[in-house]
């Protein structure tokens, strides 16, 4: 699955963007607008985005958890190393598991509190952009679709300029793949 950026500069056009993708096949699960302006969104009964999209909650607790994981392994290893509770003492593997495992929870809580404060970083370079207005159109599409979206695209919204193709959502520590020619012609 990829997912296209489109980026639009009125309302009416991400409308009729939206209508058109409807048209083709695409349902509102696959087709997020981001924009500042959610009100007319909701108006238009256009699909916006969710805050997975917009804010870096999954990347940043992805990080979160991998620090705990690595806190917790350091943990156990000194619980390990110098045996507050004796040398005869020996303390189960299971709770050792536990405490790496309460760890990286701990982390993924924090990353996820970090990124609900953060922009998600593949449309950071989009900020100014939405700042300024316009809308960017998220098509998540499969292999099948990808043509037809992007014909369909190309022949009814020449306004719309194709921005960027992802490889798709779900590893947030990749950039967007790459910009796509006709944005980078127009540049």
């Amino acid at each position: 699955m990829k997912c296209i950026y489109y980026l639009t500069s009125t309302l009416k056009s991400t409308q009729d963007v939206s209508d058109d993708l409807h048209e083709v096949g695409v349902e509102d699960f696959y087709l997020h607008v981001i924009s500042k302006d959610e009100c007319g969104l909701k108006k238009q009964h256009i699909h916006s985005s969710n805050y997975l999209e917009t804010l870096d909650i999954v990347r940043d607790g992805f990080i979160g958890a991998a620090i705990g994981c690595v806190a917790g392994l350091i943990g156990i290893s000194l619980l390990m190393y110098f045996k507050p509770l004796g040398a005869d003492f020996e303390i189960p593997t299971l709770v050792y598991a536990l405490l790496v495992g309460a760890a990286t929870l701990f982390g993924a809580w924090e990353g996820g509190l970090t990124g609900i404060a953060t922009e998600n970083k593949k449309l950071a370079r989009f900020h100014d952009d939405i700042a300024a207005g316009k809308y960017l159109i998220l098509v998540y599409v499969g292999k099948n679709q990808e043509a037809t979206v992007r014909k369909m695209m190309d022949e009814r919204h020449s306004d719309a300029d194709m921005v960027a193709i992802d490889s798709h959502c779900v590893n947030p520590f990749t950039g967007v793949d790459r910009v796509a020619q006709r944005a980078a012609t127009r540049t």
